[in-house]
């Protein structure tokens, strides 16, 4: 009979010559199998094996000779089998001709948790407020909007419902005060032209009216700008507290003496417009006095298309300007320069979010005053009378709130979002975060 195995050893791998109680001779485990225990011959080869070959020692104690047509294992190096384990559960076992994997490598087969490597866990990113703290897609952009005026409703549309009413009050009477000075000249102008034999009284009246709807409403556009300036600086605010997952008071955003700034870089932008606006009209109003038609056409078509694209440009450009003046703290003109490279390689990304927000603004705009506008022109019979002008004020009063918290909000998060891209910005928001000290 045979002597019981270590049941601490694998099987098959015993210490030659150890017994119960004895330990083994210095030699290592790795050491050549010595001879069988005394009283046990060699286990002689099974039938159609070769018998091990001269100066071989034979195979192990409770080892398996090498099949027909096999080489056994040179000195020093472990038989096949040893060591390995069975596949773990829901794994496959390696097909005819694989190698089984070492040890420390995959298993067989696919995993049951999927491919090796395939949606690997990482770890959240930091969300403190309302976005997480790495760079932003399309969708968080615009979801951040939304969050960001749902984090302060007081200042979000509190605050900016208060700076857009005294907007639209003070552009209420600009329209109504120049409506009224346009109605004299505008209606003699109609009788003039109601002498013509081609005249419609009732055509001649629609022009009119629609000439004075014109002048007034170009006329209020600088106090609805200079409203919508206001509120685009101090949202700033408001959403970078909310990124912090902290919310800014009104009070806080009210004294935040910075939107001077903004203030006065929006009326050098209007400065520079109306400058190259002016050259530009003053070329066509001397192309048409001279009668250079051709010269006209020019500057109508190309004139006008360059300033257009200009225009775009230049806005995109220096649509982080507002951020920058709000939230950074240096001087005027290095902020604005600083502004402007931070769009630098990223253009099309910014006119690209910038339209699509103009775009949903634009459609949010018409869904709310169209119905406004509707209400006046069918009760008072035009655009500039008292009560008209009160009915589309209130649409104002909601569009513009409306629209200007959206579109500030996301600018705001595009700000943010450009500087977490190019400088890390994530990193010192969350330090900001994790501490009492403001961002």
């Amino acid at each position: 009979m045979s002597e019981p195995q270590d049941p601490s050893r694998p099987s098959g791998w015993a210490a030659p010559g150890a017994s119960a109680g004895k330990p083994a001779d210095d030699r290592p485990d790795s050491w050549v199998p010595a001879d069988p225990p005394p009283g046990h011959a060699p286990q002689p080869p099974g039938y159609g094996q070769q018998p091990p070959a001269y100066g071989q020692q034979p195979p192990a104690y409770g080892q398996q000779p090498p099949a027909y047509g096999q080489q056994p294992p040179a000195y020093g190096q472990q038989p096949p089998g040893y060591g390995q384990q069975p596949p773990a559960y829901g794994q496959q076992p390696p097909a005819y001709g694989q190698q089984p994997p070492a040890y420390g490598q995959a298993g067989w087969g696919p995993t049951p948790y999927g491919p090796p490597g395939a949606g690997a866990w990482r770890p959240p990113a930091l969300q403190p407020g309302i976005i997480p703290l790495r760079p932003l897609s399309l969708g968080e952009l615009l979801d951040g909007g939304v969050r960001a005026i749902r984090a302060n409703p007081a200042v979000m549309f509190g605050l900016a419902a208060v700076v857009v009413t005294v907007g639209v009050v003070l552009s209420a009477i600009v329209t109504a005060y120049v409506g009224g000075l346009l109605t004299g000249p505008l209606d003699s102008f109609s009788r003039q032209l109601s002498g013509l034999p081609d005249a419609s009284t009732t055509d001649l009246g629609a022009i009119s009216s629609q000439l004075g709807t014109a002048f007034a409403t170009f006329a209020a556009l600088p106090v609805t700008a200079l409203a919508t300036t206001i509120l685009d600086g101090l949202l700033v605010v408001s959403v970078s507290r909310s990124v912090l997952g902290r919310r800014a008071t009104v009070g806080e955003v009210a004294r935040s003496w910075r939107v001077w700034w903004v203030i006065g870089f929006t009326l050098l932008m209007s400065l520079a417009v109306l400058v190259v606006g002016g050259v530009l009209a003053a070329v066509l109003v001397w192309a048409g006095r001279s009668q250079q038609w051709g010269w006209l056409a020019f500057g109508a078509l190309v004139g006008g298309l360059a300033f257009a694209v200009a225009a775009v440009w230049v806005n995109t450009r220096t649509l982080l300007v507002t951020p920058a003046l709000m939230l950074e703290g240096k001087p005027f003109w290095r902020t604005i320069a600083r502004a402007w490279r931070l769009t630098r390689g990223s253009f099309w990304r910014l006119f690209g979010i910038a339209l699509l927000v103009a775009v949903l603004v634009s459609v949010l705009t018409q869904i709310i005053s169209v119905p406004f506008t509707l209400v006046a022109e069918g009760v008072t019979g035009g655009v500039t009378s008292f009560w008209a002008v009160v009915i589309i004020s209130v649409g104002k009063v909601i569009t513009l709130t409306a629209a200007t918290t959206y579109q500030a909000a996301v600018i705001a998060l595009l700000y943010i979002d450009v500087r977490m891209r190019r400088e890390a910005l994530d990193v010192e928001l969350a330090r900001a975060a994790s501490t009492d000290s403001p961002a």
